[in-house]
């Protein structure tokens, strides 16, 4: 598929709806992006361990008795604005995410800790509109392979793939918890973007992964992985809540 696919892709997900927690915003959706070759990589962390890390008035949630990070390495393909094309050379750049889960009154969403991207553009561009703490990256990566220096002076590398047929989180499960949300919180938790997309076309994931000096607090022991080999996702513009 080439950039104007991924951007008809991005506004055919509003096709499907009914698996959201929550009906879609009424307002227009901002900007459209697609994500490739992702990996989940996750760890069980005490949660008074990293509480100390997410704002007050986020909670943060737990599964199986544990707060959960996430490094999430991929690809972002056919980034645009709404009701434009993806730009050549400024639409694709690989990012590295560092997450957690949290919630505030009915709306689960994703803590990023930090977001490194290997475009100066885009981290300058979502530093400004959406609050986040997007970094610069250099980073060198192909198809399940991934390697990221960040200018915070960290570290982070991985070789992986999928196992298995894709298929969408079962309800309830520890799967469905971490990949099935729909906001991201952002500024000092009082900010919100809504997101949609499609169920995460899941698969148990083979992977190896280093990493030093990325998430906020000591990660122990082999994650648990998942793959996904592309979602296509519309997003709004932040806004308080």
């Amino acid at each position: 598929m080439d950039r104007f696919d991924d951007a008809a892709a991005q506004a055919g997900s509003l096709r499907e709806t009914e698996h959201r927690p929550y009906p879609l915003p009424e307002r227009r959706w901002t900007m459209g992006q697609t994500w490739q070759d992702l990996l989940f990589a996750h760890w069980r962390v005490p949660h008074d361990v990293l509480r100390p890390h997410v704002p007050e008035r986020l909670e943060l949630e737990q599964h199986d008795g544990a707060a959960w990070i996430g490094l999430t390495p991929f690809r972002v393909a056919g980034l645009r604005l709404r009701g434009a094309p993806p730009l050549p050379l400024l639409s694709s750049f690989h990012e590295l995410n560092c997450r957690t889960y949290v919630r505030a009154g009915d709306r689960p969403g994703i803590w990023f800790f930090s977001l490194d991207a290997s475009s100066r553009a885009a981290v300058a561009a979502a530093r400004s509109a959406y609050r986040l703490p997007y970094r610069h990256a250099r980073i060198d990566a192909g198809a399940g392979s991934f390697r990221a220096e960040t200018d915070g002076g960290g570290s982070f590398q991985a070789r992986y793939h999928g196992v298995g047929m894709p298929a969408p989180a079962a309800p309830a499960t520890l799967e469905d918890f971490l990949a099935e949300r729909y906001c991201l919180y952002a500024g000092d938790g009082e900010m919100r973007a809504e997101i949609h997309h499609a169920p995460w076309p899941l698969q148990a994931a083979e992977a190896e992964v280093e990493h030093q000096g990325i998430a906020p607090v000591e990660l122990e022991g082999e994650p648990i992985c998942h793959y996904a080999g592309r979602l296509d996702v519309v997003i709004w513009s932040l806004e308080r809540y």
